[in-house]
């Protein structure tokens, strides 16, 4: 599991998709009844990228090639094998997120962020601009310390009531779907990725 960043490039086109899936059991009753189970709290995210263009010529004598950055990323990654940091530019940061209420025992608060009124866990976190309680700014790590996973652990316990809330900006955790992938040379030095596809992974 790396921290690697995915690498931006000049050629991404539309359009990006970005799905995301749960794992639900089912069971059907002759009856035509229904018993459902999710098996998946936070969805699955998976992105497909298109890239129209990939230059692969050095102009400045640095050995820049935007098709050897982007096959050089995937070989180190070993294909689908290590996973890998994403920023995505729709959807990277929060502001004021509610983080839970205080009970004066608590000193734990998972990283999360609201999406439409959905609750979804954060354990990549990239920055942090604030942590408040109660609208009061906290410092790290005198007064709280953030873990790998998102989980934010505080010095002493928030008082009863009291609201927690963080800004901040965070990663999608993904790696390559497939161990595999194909890339074309559509002109001299110029390359295209007709489509790549990224899937998220859990810590």
């Amino acid at each position: 599991m790396s921290n690697a960043i995915f690498p931006t490039f000049r050629g991404l086109t539309w359009n990006v998709i970005k799905q995301p899936t749960f794992n639900t059991l089912i069971q059907t009753a002759a009856s035509g009844r229904e018993v459902r189970v999710t098996k998946r709290v936070n969805p699955i995210w998976e992105f497909e990228f298109t890239y129209s263009i990939l230059d692969d010529t050095f102009t400045d004598g640095s050995g820049y090639s935007e098709l050897r950055d982007l096959v050089g990323f995937f070989l180190q990654r070993q294909g689908a094998f290590d996973s890998f940091l994403y920023t995505d530019p729709t959807d990277h940061s929060v502001t004021d997120q509610s983080l839970g209420t205080g009970d004066g025992s608590t000193k734990t608060f998972q990283m999360v962020r609201n999406f439409g009124g959905f609750l979804e866990t954060i354990e990549n976190v990239n920055a942090i601009t604030n942590v408040k309680v109660n609208g009061v700014a906290k410092t790290n790590p005198t007064d709280y310390t953030i873990s790998s996973t998102g989980l934010i652990t505080f010095v002493t316990a928030p008082a009863a009531a009291a609201t927690i809330t963080s800004t901040f900006s965070y990663y999608f955790r993904l790696r390559f779907k497939e161990d595999l992938q194909e890339f074309n040379e559509f002109l001299n030095n110029l390359w295209e990725v007709k489509q790549m596809r990224l899937i998220s992974v859990k810590a």
